[in-house]
């Protein structure tokens, strides 16, 4: 079979420690939120979203809310069109009804069956699906590696690059440069994109978005709302109540 589907429903930090697979595999949740990490990145899986993942690539699982994990394995036959790396795809109501309908028909079915149809469709609609930008690279650099490490555990962190740089023992210049050539991003950008991870997490748990800004370090609302409308393009109650349709 060229697409198998699979559901499972995990309890909020529930946690799928570091495996990989023979297939490739669509990580979905149809609803909650979930994080997927790798040796070089972390991933946020809202329920507008996706995690591809090429076979062979270990990566860990970890509930953020009550999630109802709805997976798709792609036989390798079916994945030289598909992306190579992993990444985030943006999930359209079509292709989640779909997944949703394949995992609820059962991993079994005929050739030329209208399940396989669907899969084939299901694999067309992946092929289209845009990249989304909810990755969180991971530096290799020591000093770059403290600093993400102290951000992962308190996003709310205000300390400056300059004041980093005292901490690790290198220079702001070092630092700045260091940012986007192992990960691609400013260190602004990380921090702000940590931030949105963490928004995303407390959102999906039922905090109403004052509290998801205070918690996060932002003087009012009004900022965090900004930030959230300038990542995903539109608000956090927008977003949220498309998700939860």
């Amino acid at each position: 079979m060229a697409v198998v589907a699979y559901g499972r429903d995990l309890g909020a930090g529930a946690i799928l420690p570091s495996h990989k697979h023979r297939r490739a595999q669509f990580v979905y949740a149809s609803s909650g939120v979930m994080s997927v990490t790798t040796p070089s990145a972390a991933y946020v899986v809202p329920p507008q979203r996706a995690v591809w993942m090429p076979a062979g690539v270990m990566h860990r699982i970890e509930a953020r809310s009550d999630v109802a994990m709805r997976s798709l394995y792609i036989a390798p036959g079916e994945t030289s069109d598909l992306p190579a790396e992993v990444c985030v795809l943006q999930v359209t109501p079509l292709l989640r009804e779909l997944v949703v309908a394949a995992v609820a028909a059962g991993p079994l079915y005929e050739p030329d069956s209208p399940q396989s149809r669907m899969m084939d469709v299901i694999l067309d609609q992946i092929r289209v699906q845009p990249v989304a930008s909810l990755a969180l690279p991971m530096p290799s650099d020591p000093r770059l590696r403290k600093i993400v490490q102290s951000l992962i555990a308190d996003p709310a962190d205000q300390r400056d690059l300059d004041a980093w740089a005292r901490e690790v023992g290198a220079s702001k210049r070092t630092l700045t440069r260091l940012f986007p050539a192992q990960t691609g991003m400013s260190f602004r950008s990380w921090r702000q994109q940590r931030r949105l991870f963490r928004a995303l997490e407390l959102l999906a748990s039922g905090n109403n978005v004052t509290v998801v800004a205070l918690e996060l370090g932002y003087e009012n609302t009004s900022a965090f709302i900004a930030m959230f409308r300038r990542c995903l393009g539109e608000t956090p109650a927008r977003y949220l109540g498309k998700a939860n349709n």
